[in-house]
């Protein structure tokens, strides 16, 4: 049994991750820690044992857990004191647990332009900082000032746009960063028009993407000069069942770059799905699919 350190928020052992995931699905977590502020989880991290992994997770709306659990400790933001947004001047201030929805409104409540595509993303601020999260031609990078997190020794870190090196849903900054806050900067625009811009964006992911579903958000990053979309259209596996150990998984007839879970599936039937996927896709147009979704844990 992992020894663990005293805290002030949730510590949860063999707490299953299913529940807190889009999905539905996956194993347990060893331990599952859900802070109670920044200072709770540093003082975790600096006496927790190194040797001890560490994996974050938000609303586990881009993440399959696999069957097996999730090995050590998994720290998940939730609640009031991680999802606080403020505005000041052209800024807005957003936790890591932030909804990037709830972001895209308090830009609009504001009167900012920029972040209205952060309504597309079913995710937390936390989550777009660590891949570039983006949608309908716009990222985070294009509005990202800075952002602070802990290191896995608990020890701050500060880090403005240029330090991430951010790429197409990739960034430079060490994976064990487990951000807690980030400033944006958006221009100055009637609310109204910037409220209608996130309603159009909205309107159109609820007609275009299976968001009632058990889901995970798109599976595939975008090749260069392709579309995911497409790739699995084409190679016929929308709509088509998949079952590895239990009730099948499948790509959703609205929108072929989004898995869903139509009712039993298991971890292994979505992560397999992906991969027959990625297989049959490399074989039938040449060209290779790399994972969006996170897996996590032990097969």
């Amino acid at each position: 049994m992992i020894d663990l350190p005293d805290v002030r928020g949730k510590l949860l052992r063999d707490e299953p991750l299913g529940p807190y995931t889009w999905f539905r699905v996956g194993g347990a977590a060893d331990a599952l820690f859900i802070p109670a502020d920044a200072d709770d989880l540093a003082a975790f991290l600096k006496a927790l044992d190194p040797a001890v992994p560490v994996t974050v997770l938000g609303v586990g709306s881009n993440v399959i857990v696999r069957d097996g659990g999730v090995e050590g400790v998994v720290i998940r933001l939730a609640g009031r004191p991680w999802a606080q947004i403020t505005a000041e001047g052209d800024t807005i201030t957003a936790g890591a647990g932030a909804l990037d929805s709830m972001v895209a409104k308090a830009s609009a409540k504001a009167g900012l332009a920029g972040l209205e595509f952060y309504a597309g993303i079913p995710g937390t601020i936390g989550g777009a900082l660590t891949m570039n999260a983006g949608c309908y031609g716009a990222e985070t990078k294009d509005v990202l000032v800075s952002a602070w997190g802990l290191n896995r020794a608990g020890e701050r870190v500060d880090y403005k746009l240029a330090d991430f090196g951010y790429t197409y849903r990739h960034s430079e900054a060490p994976a064990d960063i487990i951000w807690v806050e980030a400033t944006y900067r958006g221009t100055p625009d009637d609310p109204t028009a910037v409220q209608a811009r996130i309603d159009e964006i909205t309107a159109r992911r609820e007609q275009t993407q299976p968001i009632r579903e058990k889901t995970g958000g798109s599976t595939f990053k975008n090749p260069e000069g392709h579309s995911s979309w497409k790739l699995v259209d084409e190679a016929g596996w929308r709509g088509k069942l998949f079952a590895a150990t239990g009730g099948g998984a499948k790509f959703s007839e609205l929108h072929s770059n989004f898995m869903i879970n139509p009712g039993e599936a298991t971890a292994a039937d979505i992560e397999g799905l992906g991969e027959a996927v990625r297989a049959d896709v490399l074989a039938k147009a040449g060209v290779q699919l790399d994972w969006e979704i996170r897996r996590i844990g032990r097969k």
